[in-house]
């Protein structure tokens, strides 16, 4: 396939190529976000893909809490029983040959068994089974987490979003991808979402103590300050998310 440019960095979502399947909302977030060489994410990218750079040709590695609720596979209901829980994923970038930019997830960790199983079985995502707490107080976000399984690799977050808002293209590089690419049962896999553009404001990290980085494949970045800190205001109702099913690129 020839190389038909990138997608556009746009705030605003492209719209699904078929119907969406999954709604869910996500809220509370803390984006926390390392430079790497591209050669460091290279061998985590599925065939098909490459890494994606940013203007300085920097490589970027992110990890990422948040809560998530009201999920539905669509058009039904949300699901009875899953209510709301804490999702962390490790994730770098994608771009195809077709020029979709995307996200390659390293890791997914989520304390509802019955969405890890899921997940796992209907995209390939390398979803874990993790106990975890969030605690909002004095204007900070703080997120605990201990996986379940393996070696039990924990994070502890702890930031304070702040009140400027931010719109920047690095910001813009970081959380406007609108899809994901993932190896399952031999094939490359790509999924579209959609929700509204991203409210975004800055934030100071108070402490960070994580091992799902070096879980990850990332040894080093923990010990590192990280080299962009968002969030979403406290009190944000979040966004509501939708995806369409996976394709084969």
């Amino acid at each position: 396939m020839l190389f038909a440019g990138p997608d556009a960095l746009d705030p605003h979502a492209p719209p699904l190529p078929g119907r969406a399947v999954i709604r869910q909302r996500w809220s509370d977030f803390v984006f926390l976000h390392w430079r790497v060489a591209p050669e460091v994410v290279a061998p985590f990218m599925p065939p098909g893909t490459r890494p994606d750079v940013d203007s300085n040709g920097d490589a970027w590695v992110g990890l990422i809490p948040f809560v998530l609720s009201d999920h539905a596979f669509l058009p039904l209901p949300p699901v009875p029983g899953l209510g709301t829980f804490i999702e962390i994923n490790v994730r770098t970038y994608s771009i195809d040959d077709a020029g979709r930019r995307g996200v390659v997830f390293r890791s997914l960790d989520a304390e509802q068994l019955p969405s890890v199983l899921a997940a796992r079985a209907l995209f390939g995502l390398p979803y874990q089974w993790m106990r975890a707490e969030q605690h909002i107080a004095d204007g900070t976000l703080e997120y605990r987490s201990r996986r379940r399984t393996g070696s039990r690799p924990s994070t502890h977050i702890h930031a304070r979003p702040g009140t400027t808002a931010v719109d920047t293209e690095l910001s813009r590089f970081l959380t406007a991808r609108w899809g994901f690419h993932e190896r399952h049962l031999g094939r490359t896999l790509y999924a579209r979402n959609t929700h509204e553009p991203w409210t975004l404001v800055d934030a100071e990290l108070l402490h960070l103590d994580d091992q799902l980085l070096a879980a990850a494949g990332f040894p080093d970045l923990a010990a590192r300050t990280p080299d962009s800190v968002l969030a979403t205001p406290l009190g944000h109702p979040g966004v509501v998310t939708e995806f369409s099913a996976a394709r084969r690129i």
